[in-house]
């Protein structure tokens, strides 16, 4: 019986069906297999003669050249009488003469030996084929059922290796170097092959017609990231554990680096896994050796309001370390304009409701009406819910509390949801009605155009954050109002749908508000607006490039601590982080909940124009990245405070260019226009190089904003040669990237290369090889065509040959 299934279906891979899936009818029953599953069902069909014998098939190769070369045998069942009813019991031998051929069973005749089987052994071999193909845990995810061809190891559903699989793979190994002298190569056929971009709605199409789902092939360090992410946390990865091997979610995913592209991947197929991992996780300068704060910083001058220039909100004659700075001026003086913040407690903020007596609409304070509502006791999210909505009428139709009610009743043990109703709210709710007595000043909106800094204390910050929890902000709640170019503010956004990401979300920031309302913060955080006046002369310019630390471990908020410190920038500052998003820049806010109160007056950036933040500080740990986001418990930050009582935590926001078109990018205008943003983000025109810190850097406007990672990477060290900053770089584990950019920088300043000659390099390069190609991406990468240009003599490997063509990486936007 089982050579009887073999021969049928071997005739059914003839008439060419899918070599990942295929059709068989048996007793007239219809049913659609993987290949593997339906061999080793029909090898495992026992009858009475296969009970008493045992194949033995020491020409294989391996499972998966097998299963390539059987379409290929030319032998007919119809040239084969195998009726059930006329065969014999005695027949215990068959003879198969296929032609002769390279390859699988062709040319070879299948040695059959006389064993009997036990029922025990039956029984363990049964189980091991179901553990290995049919019967795969339920909580086993892809990446753990679909281990690449060219793995030796087989492994059950629980991971662990599997003893049966294993033998069975030793002694075909051991058959085949009886038979060829050499050990045996695993053939590598099409279907082990990574999938192309072109073929991608094929396949997507594919396997959802068919109900089955088409498993992509692995890498094996993709497989262990893979393992890495699911589970509980049995570590604290950081955030490059989960760049290098991930995919865009709109990619297949693919052998090698994330960076690769295809072009790339089949020039690196003999590449091993091992040839991947760096020898050095860092190149270049040490970092110790790089400038921080508050060691290089220089004299801070008197801090004071100065009108058009700088807004303090706080008492400058009475502050002092470990004091809660007190509010100015002493009493609350509104301004209900176009050039401040519209805060809730405003007099002039009003609120149609209809008179009980006379049910007619009347105007009536909204913040009297806050109040009222939230100093009423919570039970529950209904009420928390309720609350909200009864100040903001219009949108109770419109607005999703699914998250919070999740976090509430579903996360939260029920003695932590006791204390967020009995105790966090109640002092949240406290916190944000001290709104009049804290924040006796509304905040000017910081305006296109503006060169305009803020001061405030940690308490204001708490204060008006406790406001955007309850959705308090007056106008603050439509893009299409008068605040249409400024981000959200309130924290509806975060509440709707139920996404893990808004569950972690609602965690982290649960933990500040937590610690703020438990202890009173004594710092300040300083807000600054920056336009760049006069763009930067690049041609001209004779700067040398500065010091570089590249490292492909490590995180910019950690080991880039008193560096200048970039923010991977939405136009609108902090991005998704009170909807949905959750990269670079959405962590950094989550972390930093102080960084959230810019969406409050900060409009747009402009392309001239960035963002500073001096003095926010950590509450939380996290791990993950995107999706595998998750809070990680409270971090106690140890920055030491400058003059002005502020973390010595310098963030700069600068939102980059996103292209739709890979070309683009080097085009000279995008890349002035870069070039004067970064500028923009890193100079500091009235302080001498030697008081300014490192730029603390990676891989900004890449990922999902297209941008590559090389020229990105030359662009900042540009800018922070002109603006005379040393800069560490967070390749976020991609060792390539790090090696191709610490090659290029020695390169150039070998030959004291300057940053106008760079420049012009980078014209030349789109005029000469970008402007009139034909493809979607240039044959020759930016770099290779700087080391063919600046000398003659053989350039320094560059494993980044086609760097140009990589693949978009989701490890940062």
């Amino acid at each position: 019986m089982a050579a009887y299934s073999i021969f049928r279906f071997i005739q059914l891979l003839k008439k060419g069906l899918s070599t990942k899936q295929i059709w068989i009818n048996t007793n007239k029953i219809s049913s659609v297999g993987s290949v593997q599953v339906i061999l080793m069902t029909a090898l495992t069909d026992f009858e009475p003669i296969a009970k008493r014998v045992r194949l033995d098939t020491c020409s294989l190769k391996s499972p998966s050249s097998f299963l390539q070369d059987l379409p290929l045998c030319s032998q007919s069942i119809e040239n084969v009488t195998m009726d059930q009813e006329r065969r014999e019991p005695k027949e215990q031998k068959m003879d198969m003469r296929p032609k002769t051929g390279a390859g699988g069973l062709r040319g070879v005749k299948t040695k059959v030996s006389h064993h009997r089987i036990s029922p025990k052994q039956q029984q363990e071999f049964r189980s091991t084929l179901e553990r290995w193909l049919v019967k795969p845990s339920k909580n086993t995810s892809t990446a753990d059922v679909c281990q690449p061809r060219e793995d030796v190891e087989m492994t059950d559903d629980c991971g662990f290796q599997s003893t049966s699989a294993n033998t069975l793979y030793s002694k075909r190994q051991d058959c085949i170097s009886k038979n060829t002298g050499k050990s045996a190569e695993l053939d590598l056929n099409e279907e082990t092959q990574p999938l192309t971009q072109e073929n991608l709605d094929d396949e997507s199409k594919n396997s959802s017609g068919s109900g089955l789902t088409r498993t992509p092939i692995y890498s094996d360090g993709y497989l262990e990231k893979q393992e890495q992410e699911r589970g509980s946390l049995k570590r604290n990865p950081k955030i490059t554990d989960f760049f290098s091997g991930t995919s865009s979610p709109r990619l297949s995913v693919r052998c090698g680096s994330p960076d690769e592209s295809p072009e790339e991947m089949d020039e690196d197929k003999e590449t091993t896994p091992d040839d991947d991992k760096p020898d050095v996780t860092w190149l270049g300068t040490p970092i110790s050796e790089l400038r921080r704060m508050p060691e290089c910083g220089g004299w801070l001058p008197q801090l004071k309001d100065i009108p058009g220039q700088h807004t303090v909100l706080i008492r400058t004659d009475l502050l002092q370390s470990g004091k809660v700075p007190i509010p100015y001026p002493t009493k609350f003086k509104d301004a209900w304009d176009d050039v401040h913040v519209k805060m809730p407690c405003s007099w002039k903020n009003l609120f149609p409701v209809v008179n009980e007596e006379t049910q007619e609409l009347e105007n009536r304070s909204r913040w009297d009406l806050i109040k009222e509502t939230l100093t009423k006791k919570f039970t529950g999210p209904l009420d928390l819910k309720n609350a909200i909505l009864k100040y903001n009428a219009a949108h109770a139709k419109k607005w999703d509390f699914t998250a919070l009610r999740l976090y509430c009743t579903e996360v939260l043990e029920p003695h932590a949801a006791e204390h967020l109703f009995g105790s966090l709210l109640p002092d949240l709710v406290q916190l944000a009605l001290r709104a009049s007595e804290l924040c006796t000043k509304p905040a000017p909106l910081l305006k296109e155009g503006m060169n305009h800094s803020i001061t405030m204390s940690q308490e204001q910050v708490a204060c008006l954050l406790s406001n955007a929890f309850f959705c308090t902000f007056p106008r603050r709640n439509s893009r299409k109002a008068e605040y249409s170019n400024y981000p959200d503010i309130n924290f509806f956004r975060l509440f709707e749908g139920s996404s893990p990401k808004k569950i972690q979300k609602l965690k982290t920031l649960m933990c500040y508000f937590k610690t703020v309302t438990e202890q009173q913060p004594t710092g300040l955080v300083t807000f600054t607006r920056k336009c760049l006046d006069r763009p930067v002369n690049w041609k001209s310019s004779q700067a040398q490039l500065t010091k570089l630390h590249i490292t492909c471990e490590g995180t910019i908020e950690d080991d880039g601590y008193g560096m200048l410190q970039v923010d991977f920038a939405n136009r609108f500052v902090g991005g998704g982080v009170t909807s949905s998003g959750l990269v670079q820049e959405e962590i950094r806010f989550l972390i930093n909940p102080e960084l959230i109160v810019s969406r409050l007056f900060t409009e747009a950036l402009d392309h001239n124009e960035c963002l500073i933040i001096t003095g926010t500080q950590q509450y939380s740990k996290y791990t993950g990245y995107a999706q595998t986001y998750q809070w990680f418990g409270s971090h106690q930050d140890t920055t030491p405070r400058d003059g002005w009582q502020r973390r010595c935590t310098e963030i700069v926001a600068i939102d980059a260019l996103q292209f739709r078109n890979f070309l683009e990018q080097f085009h000279p205008l995008k890349i002035n226009r870069e070039l004067n943003k970064a500028y923009c983000g890193f100079a500091r025109p009235e302080e001498s190089s030697q008081n300014l810190s490192a730029v603390a850097t990676g891989n900004w406007g890449c990922g999902v904003f297209g941008g590559d990672t090389r020229l990105k990477a030359l662009i900042q060290m540009l800018a922070a040669a002109e603006a005379g900053r040393d800069v560490a770089y967070f390749t976020f584990g991609d060792s390539r990237l790090m090696t191709d950019v610490h090659n290029m920088h020695s390169f150039l300043t070998e030959r004291n290369i300057s940053v106008g000659e760079v420049y012009d390099l980078l014209v030349q390069y789109y005029s000469s090889v970008c402007k009139n190609c034909l493809g979607r991406r240039p044959d020759v990468s930016v770099y290779s065509f700087i080391y063919q240009q600046v000398s003659s003599s053989l350039a320094p490997d560059d494993s980044d040959r086609l760097s140009a063509r990589q693949s978009v990486s989701t490890d940062n936007h």
